[in-house]
C-alpha cells in the first residue's frame, strides 16, 4: 500500500525458522515474515538484514560487500536498548529502556509512562518477572503509590511492601496482583480513624485469623475474618479492661458470648449487634453473688434486669477466676497464623531455591517515601538474587555439621538471631504477631493462657522448620531424613527450642503473668514487708526453724550491737543466689538456680553443724521460706506460675518439681503474713503446711 513502516534497526531479530523460503522478522510490536522465490533468495535476505542490523548495534553507516569484511555478522540475541511502545495495549506510550531478548524486554530495565508511572526491576519475556518497585501517581500533586514487590507473568506475587499516597503502608504477601496471604496494613499516622490489621488476607480481603487496633474506638479484635468482615468466633479486648468473647456475623456480635471486666465479674448471655446486654443471661459478681434473668435496656436509659439474685454463694477461689482466660476454645492456637507458616512450608517444599528466598519468605527495605521523585529508590537493603542463592547454600551445608545437642542449640541460637537466616525471618515474623495480638491493648490477663500456648505452638512450628531444612540438606547429599516420634519430638521442642526463642516473647508474655497473679503478688508483697521488720534472729525463731540450725558464727557483732538487731546476714549466700532467678528468661535456668539455693542452705546448715547434713521437709520449708523472705523478689507469684507452665516435661516428679513445689508453698504462706511489730501470731506447723 501507500503507508510506511519504520522500525529502528538495533530492535530488529531474523529468525530465518524451518521453511528456506520464508524470513521471519521480530521487533517489539510487530512479527512479519518475509517469502523468497527459492532458498537462495533467503539467504541473501538474512545476510543482508543480519549485517543492517550489526551495522546499527556498531554505530556504522558504512555496509559490507556480501561475502567481505572480517567482523561477525551475527547479531547478540540479548541487547540493551531504549524503545516506546507505540501500538494500544498495557505498555502503549511507555518507554522502556534496559536488556531485551528476541524483540521481549528480558533481563533488568525500566518503564515509563507519559502519566508519571514507574516500574524497575526484572522483566521475562515482556513481563515483569522478579523484584520490582513501581511508581503509580495519584491524582493529588507529589502523591504516589510505591509498589516494592515480587513480580510474576506482570503481576504482584509474592511478598512485597507497598506505601500508598494515602500514607498507608502494606507489607506482605500478594497473589495476581492482590492482597494474598499474611500482611500487615497500617493506616496514616494522623489519620482521622487509625487502625493497623495483622492478620491473613483472600484475594485483596481481610479473611481468615487476624488481628486490627481500632485506636478511635480504643479496642483490639482478635479472631476470624470474611469479605473484609468480622465473621466467626472473636475476642474483643478494650482499653477499659473489659473482654467480650462471642460469635460475630457481618461486622457485628450477634448471639451468645461472654463479657468479662477488669475486676473479674462475668457475663454470660446474648448481646445486640453493638455489645449490649440482651435476653437471657446471667452476671456473676466478684463476691461471688449471681443474677439470673433477663436484661433489656437503652444505652441512653440504663439497663433493666428481672431476675433471680442469689446472695449466698461464696466467694470466688483466685485460682478459679484465674481460668477464666478467652480464646482458647474458639480458635484453637493450630489455627493461628497458618498465612506465616504457609509461605516457608512452600519455600521448604520447592527445594529451597535462593532465588526465590525473598518472594517467599520476605525482605527487610527502608522507606522510600521521600526518595520517589528521583532514581535513589532503586538502592536498598536486599541481598542480590545471586548472594541469596550462595547463601542458601551455605545455610544448607552449615546444618549438616551441627547435629549433636550442643553444637545443635549453638547453630539455632545462631540461625534465630540472624534475620537473614530463614529460621530468623520466620522468628521475626511470629514476634511481630505476638507483638500485634498482646502488647498495648491486647496486655490483658484474660488472654494468658492463649499466649502460653501460642508460644509453644511458635515452637513446634519452628522445630518442625529446622526439619524440613535438614530434609532438603540431607536430600542434597542423596540422604534422608529419619521420622521422629512424638516423644523425642516434645524433648526436643520443650528442652531446645523453647528456651531460645521464649526472650523474643518474655516482655509480653510476662506481663500477662503480671496482671494474672497481681492481688496474689499484692498480698506476697505485704507479707514481705511485715518480715522485713524482723531482724534475723527473731525471724529464724518467728519461722520455727530449729535453734541448733541458726549460722550465728556468719553474725559479725560490734561491740554496741546484739543478735536481735542484725538483718540480713543469716543464710546470704543462698538469699544472693536466689535473686539471680530473675536474671534469665529460661525455666531451665531458673529451676537451676532455684537447686542451686537448696544446695546453698544444706551447704550452710553442714557447716554450722560441722557435718553433712540432708535437711528433712519439716526443716527445710521454714528455711527456704527465710531465704524467700529476705530475698524480696518482685513477682514471685508470675515467676512461679510461667516456670511451672513453660518447664520441660521431663523435670515433672523430678528434683525440680519438688523444689518450685516448695517454693509455691514458701510463696502462699508469705502470702498470708502481715504481721506487725506489736503483734507476732502464733508458730505454724510446717509439716501441715506442706
Amino acid at each position: 500500500g501507500h503507508n510506511s513502516h519504520t522500525f529502528d534497526l538495533k530492535l530488529v531479530w531474523v529468525d530465518p525458522g524451518q521453511d528456506k523460503c520464508v524470513l521471519r522478522i521480530l521487533t517489539p510490536e510487530e512479527d512479519f515474515s518475509f517469502c523468497t522465490r527459492d532458498p537462495e533468495g533467503q539467504v541473501v535476505w538474512l545476510w543482508k538484514v543480519t549485517h543492517a542490523v550489526c551495522q546499527a548495534l556498531r554505530g556504522k553507516k558504512d555496509f559490507p560487500v556480501l561475502g567481505s569484511g572480517s567482523e561477525s555478522s551475527v547479531p547478540p540475541d540479548c541487547r540493551c536498548v531504549a524503545y516506546t511502545f507505540r501500538h494500544e495495549g498495557r505498555l502503549y506510550q511507555a518507554t522502556y529502556e534496559g536488556d531485551w531478548y528476541w524483540a521481549k524486554p528480558h533481563g533488568k530495565g525500566t518503564l515509563k509512562w507519559p502519566d508519571g508511572r514507574n516500574h524497575v526491576g526484572d522483566f521475562c519475556q515482556g513481563l515483569e518477572h522478579g523484584f520490582g518497585i513501581c511508581l503509580v501517581p495519584q491524582a493529588s500533586e507529589d502523591k504516589f503509590d510505591c509498589y516494592k514487590c515480587h513480580w510474576r507473568e506482570g503481576s504482584m506475587c509474592g511478598y512485597g511492601i507497598c506505601e500508598y499516597g494515602t500514607n498507608e503502608v502494606y507489607k506482605g504477601y500478594f497473589q495476581a496482583g492482590l492482597r494474598h496471604g499474611f500482611g500487615v496494613l497500617d493506616s496514616a499516622p494522623q489519620a482521622s480513624q487509625s487502625f493497623r490489621y495483622t492478620g491473613h488476607w483472600e484475594r485483596g480481603q481481610r479473611s481468615g485469623y487476624g488481628v486490627e487496633d481500632n485506636k478511635e474506638r480504643g479496642e483490639r479484635y482478635i479472631g476470624m475474618w470474611q469479605a473484609d468482615q468480622r465473621h466467626g468466633p472473636g475476642v474483643v479486648v478494650t482499653q477499659a479492661g473489659v473482654c467480650y468473647q462471642g460469635t460475630f456475623q457481618e461486622d457485628k456480635m450477634a448471639g451468645p458470648g461472654i463479657l468479662l471486666c477488669e475486676d473479674d465479674s462475668l457475663y454470660e448471655g446474648t448481646f445486640t449487634r453493638d455489645l449490649t446486654l440482651l435476653g437471657k443471661g446471667k452476671v456473676t459478681f466478684p463476691n461471688g453473688f449471681t443474677l439470673d434473668g433477663s436484661f433489656s435496656g437503652e444505652t441512653d436509659k440504663g439497663l433493666y434486669t428481672q431476675g433471680v439474685l442469689d446472695t449466698a454463694a461464696l466467694p470466688p477461689n483466685p485460682s478459679s477466676t484465674r481460668k477464666r482466660q478467652l480464646g482458647l476454645g474458639a480458635f484453637p492456637v493450630e489455627s493461628h497464623w497458618q498465612g506465616v507458616y504457609r509461605p516457608f512450608q512452600d519455600f521448604v517444599r520447592s527445594g529451597c531455591p535462593g532465588e526465590l528466598q525473598e518472594a517467599l519468605l520476605g525482605f527487610h527495605m527502608q522507606s522510600s517515601r521521600e526518595l520517589r521523585e528521583s532514581q535513589e529508590y532503586l538502592c536498598c537493603d536486599r541481598s542480590h538474587p545471586k548472594d541469596c542463592a550462595g547463601s542458601m547454600e551455605d545455610i544448607l551445608k552449615e546444618l549438616l555439621q551441627y547435629r549433636e545437642p550442643q553444637a545443635l542449640q549453638q547453630y539455632l541460637r545462631k540461625a534465630l538471631s540472624n534475620p537473614r537466616h530463614p529460621l530468623g525471618k520466620l522468628l521475626r515474623t511470629l514476634m511481630l504477631t505476638f507483638q500485634a495480638t498482646y502488647s498495648g491493648i491486647g496486655a490483658n490477663k484474660h488472654l494468658q493462657g492463649m499466649a502460653q500456648e501460642e508460644v509453644k505452638q511458635h515452637a513446634q512450628k519452628l522445630w518442625a522448620a529446622y526439619r524440613g531444612l535438614l530434609k532438603v540438606a540431607l536430600q542434597r547429599q542423596g540422604q534422608t531424613l529419619q521420622e521422629e516420634d512424638v516423644e523425642t519430638r516434645d524433648l526436643q521442642v520443650h528442652g531446645l527450642l523453647l528456651p531460645l526463642i521464649l526472650p523474643s516473647f518474655y516482655s509480653e508474655l510476662f506481663t500477662l503473668y503480671l496482671l494474672l497473679h497481681e492481688r496474689e503478688d499484692g498480698l506476697y508483697s505485704q507479707g514481705i514487708t511485715s518480715l522485713s521488720l524482723f531482724s534475723d534472729t527473731k525471724l529464724l525463731e518467728f519461722l520455727d526453724v530449729q535453734k541448733h540450725l541458726w549460722p550465728l558464727k556468719d553474725l559479725w557483732l560490734t561491740s554496741n550491737q546484739r543478735y536481735s538487731l542484725v538483718r540480713d546476714k543469716c543464710f546470704l549466700s543462698a538469699t544472693e543466689c536466689l535473686q539471680k532467678i530473675i536474671t534469665t528468661v529460661d525455666p531451665r535456668e531458673k529451676l537451676e538456680v532455684l537447686e542451686k539455693t537448696y544446695g546453698e542452705i544444706e551447704s550452710t546448715v553442714s557447716r554450722v553443724l560441722g557435718r553433712e547434713h540432708k535437711l528433712p521437709m519439716d526443716d527445710l520449708l521454714p528455711l527456704l521460706i527465710y531465704v524467700v523472705s529476705r530475698a524480696r523478689i518482685q513477682h514471685l507469684g508470675a515467676e512461679i506460675h510461667l516456670i511451672r507452665d513453660m518447664m520441660e516435661p521431663i523435670h515433672t516428679g523430678g528434683l525440680h518439681d519438688f523444689l518450685l513445689t516448695a517454693l509455691e508453698s514458701c510463696y502462699e504462706h508469705i502470702q498470708k503474713e502481715d504481721v506487725r511489730l506489736h503483734h507476732l501470731p502464733g508458730h505454724w506447723n510446717s509439716r501441715e503446711l506442706w
